[in-house]
């Protein structure tokens, strides 16, 4: 009978093994069980043998000698005797510890098939050297959850009504698109462009950055500091003022600066006539009433995405409800510590820091985080929820899916995509685009399967929603181009 090759040596491996193999086989076990704390967290209690550690001893021995300079010694040739006497054996053994744990952790995770979630919390209870490394991880685990019949889920969002005023505020704004500015002689009054000098002071010393000239400036629109609109109405052409108003940031934040404002020119906004010239002009369409029409089309189209967008969000509330899906302690503090942190970044490259977000906004830094901690939570819950409907449904990730992705991100940012995936490698988030995607699939599939109807009781086809969705990002598109060309 044909046997493949390496079928006899496989025979050999799996013969009965002798007493003195088993016994050394005991001795070299890591052992581990696992304790259930809460549905969503559990405790791995592990003991390594001290003959396990030594891959990582060697390790150990090898990236401190390539680092540590011994007269007499080429770097990364220092004997491990030396280094024990020269940096300590304790130095070696922490070293080893460090980089055993990370594995350990995993092995045990795949030997007791643990959904785990999040960075483990470690504590080594024992360990001293020669003897077995004894250690706990608590880790966050994704609970179990049992998914309801998407087709039981039902959602309901707004119907759609375009009014007469919503599109005459579309018309009057391209009017506001296409305004031209004039130098009228008299005073400055709102709406009107003022174009001006500021300087500011603080007990008489001029403040770094707070002097400019020539700004055009909306009288009115509080674009700038506070109180310089109430000065400029009623000024004309070549006339001076000061006012106080307290600083927001710089070194003088927070106290009251002299800003002395000079008017250069007012310039009084025209809008052009509302009639089919206009049409002609700020659009392909020869009348007013065929723009108006465009534009009512337009708007429907938005907010038939803008019900998409309502759909989803109510389909995800209801689904999380409907499986009462606890949500991991550790992920989500986590997630809030994330969030803060990209938070604080945003707000510095505003040159501004969290404190005085809190204090534009009224809110302590505990009402941050309550905020942050619900939100993440719900977030969260979300990504369980459709991460578990992604495995009982076997959605996979096809290359191309991915490849888009990372495209369609790396052109966010402005990256080339092969650049942008190697940051992603390095630190660690491939995996975490990939679950993404999977989850966005999963989302669609929920979108799919669930009843979606209007206030005023008409279904609503998802395939409507998608083809209205691409028509306004053609839309958009078009706008741009548009603007361009004028």
């Amino acid at each position: 009978m044909w046997r493949p090759a390496g079928y006899r040596a496989c025979r050999l491996a799996y013969t009965r093994p002798s007493p003195n193999l088993l016994q050394i086989i005991k001795e070299y076990a890591v052992k581990s069980t696992v304790e259930t704390l809460s549905p969503t967290r559990v405790k791995l209690a592990i003991e390594v043998p001290f003959a396990e550690l030594e891959p990582s001893l060697k390790k150990a021995y090898r990236e401190i000698a390539s680092q540590v300079n011994v007269p007499g010694f080429r770097q990364g040739r220092v004997p491990a005797s030396v280094i024990d006497q020269r940096i300590g054996r304790g130095t070696v053994l922490n070293e080893a510890v460090q980089d055993a744990i990370p594995t350990q952790i995993v092995a045990a995770v795949r030997e007791h098939d643990v959904k785990s979630l999040g960075r483990p919390s470690v504590e080594i209870t024992d360990f001293s050297d020669g003897e077995p490394l004894i250690f706990t991880a608590e880790l966050d685990v994704r609970p179990e959850i049992t998914l309801p019949d998407l087709d039981t889920i039902a959602v309901t969002v707004d119907a759609i009504q375009i009014g007469d005023n919503e599109i005459d505020d579309q018309v009057n704004a391209l009017r506001e698109r296409f305004a031209t500015l004039k130098t009228v002689e008299r005073p400055a009054q709102v709406g009107d462009y003022a174009q001006i000098d500021l300087a500011a002071t603080v007990d008489g010393q001029e403040v770094p950055g707070g002097s400019a000239t020539n700004i055009s400036h909306e009288v009115g629109s509080n674009q700038l500091l506070p109180g310089l609109d109430e000065v400029l109405g009623g000024m004309s052409a070549d006339e001076s003022t000061s006012f106080t108003t307290q600083l927001v940031g710089g070194d003088f934040a927070g106290k009251d600066a002299e800003v002395a404002v000079t008017v250069r020119t007012v310039k009084e906004k025209q809008l052009p006539p509302l009639d089919d010239d206009f049409a002609q002009l700020a659009s392909e369409f020869d009348s007013l009433d065929e723009l108006r029409e465009d534009l009512r089309t337009r708007l429907g189209r938005a907010k038939r995405v803008e019900q998409l967008y309502a759909a989803r969000d109510k389909a995800l509330e209801e689904l999380v409800k409907a499986t009462d899906v606890p949500a991991p302690e550790g992920v989500v503090r986590d997630e809030v510590e994330q969030r803060k942190q990209a938070m604080t970044d945003e707000l510095e490259r505003m040159g501004a820091s969290l404190e005085e977000y809190f204090s534009a906004e009224g809110k302590s830094a505990e009402d941050v985080d309550k905020e942050l901690t619900e939100s993440a939570t719900e977030g969260v819950k979300i990504q369980l929820v459709l991460d578990t409907l992604a495995d009982r449904e076997e959605i996979e990730v096809t290359d191309d899916e991915y490849g888009h992705e990372i495209v369609h991100r790396a052109q966010r940012v402005g990256v080339p995509p092969q650049q942008y995936y190697d940051q992603l490698v390095r630190s660690g988030m491939a995996a975490a685009v990939y679950g993404d995607v999977r989850r966005g699939k999963a989302l669609a599939q929920v979108l799919d399967q669930i009843k979606i109807t209007d206030s005023a009781g008409e279904a609503i086809s998802l395939e409507d929603l998608r083809g209205e969705a691409g028509a306004d990002q053609h839309d958009h598109e078009h706008d741009h181009d548009h603007d361009h060309d004028h």
